[in-house]
């Protein structure tokens, strides 16, 4: 073999050495184990709703059609008249559907001494000023003082109080999470003599809005005040 030949032997045999070092390394880089700390942080804000929707049915009964059909009618002129000296404008309440019910005609007829017709009216107050929905609500009773009959069959006659300012506070509050959470992985890395390395996962987690004030039977929509919330979950790599 001559001289260029042993060159380039050597040469090769060297790379394949070199090369058989790197992969030796490699694989065991990747047998050690992959250490991290899984954190959470919250952020928290309390806000007022910003609309308020107030459903309110109203019935009337009686053997005669038309004499049943003159009482809603009455009736409904009674709830606008009580809205609207209440501070509403007629864009903020309708008349929705109107239901008959002729109970002569369902499958298991009627007791004799009960009403044969049955009329009840649909109104729906929507007012982005929640206080004055409020207070309204509250002296609901007068209604009934001048004959009118609200009816709950279809659900509570109490106002549902909305949020719908989640987009501006987004930003603010994961960042304020987020900080949260790395504050509390630094504090760990810290403990453990690791130093905090970046994020290995992330979950920036779910925006919840929440009652301000928690109790049994009450829901978010019941209360003005509310209480936003928003937990993420941060993995981070700790470095020796």
């Amino acid at each position: 073999m001559g001289k260029n030949g042993v060159g380039a032997a050597i040469w090769i045999a060297l790379g394949l050495a070199v090369a058989g070092a790197l992969v030796g390394w490699g694989f065991q880089q990747g047998r050690k184990p992959v250490r991290s700390v899984v954190v959470k942080g919250y952020a928290e804000r309390e806000v007022k709703a910003d609309l308020a929707l107030w459903p309110l049915r109203f019935v009337a009964s009686g053997n005669e059609l038309g004499a049943v059909q003159s009482k809603i009618e009455k009736d409904g002129e009674v709830v606008a008249k009580f809205l609207r000296d209440a501070g509403f404008s007629d864009d903020e309440f309708e008349t929705q559907s109107l239901q008959v019910i002729d109970l002569d005609a369902q499958q298991y007829g009627r007791d004799n001494r009960g009403a044969r017709f049955i009329i009840a009216q649909f109104v729906l107050v929507r007012s982005q000023d929640v206080d004055k929905l409020q207070a309204t609500a509250a002296r609901s009773g007068k209604l009934l003082a001048q004959g009118v009959v609200l009816s709950a069959e279809y659900g509570p006659l109490k106002p549902i109080f909305l949020f719908g300012g989640l987009d501006a506070l987004k930003t603010d509050m994961l960042a304020e999470a987020t900080q949260m959470a790395r504050d509390s992985a630094g504090e760990f890395a810290k403990q453990s003599e690791s130093h905090l390395g970046g994020i290995l996962k992330a979950n920036q987690g779910v925006f919840q809005i929440l009652p301000r004030d928690p109790a049994p039977g009450i829901s978010e929509s019941d209360q003005l005040q509310k209480t936003v919330r928003v937990v993420s979950t941060i993995e981070y790599l700790l470095e020796d």
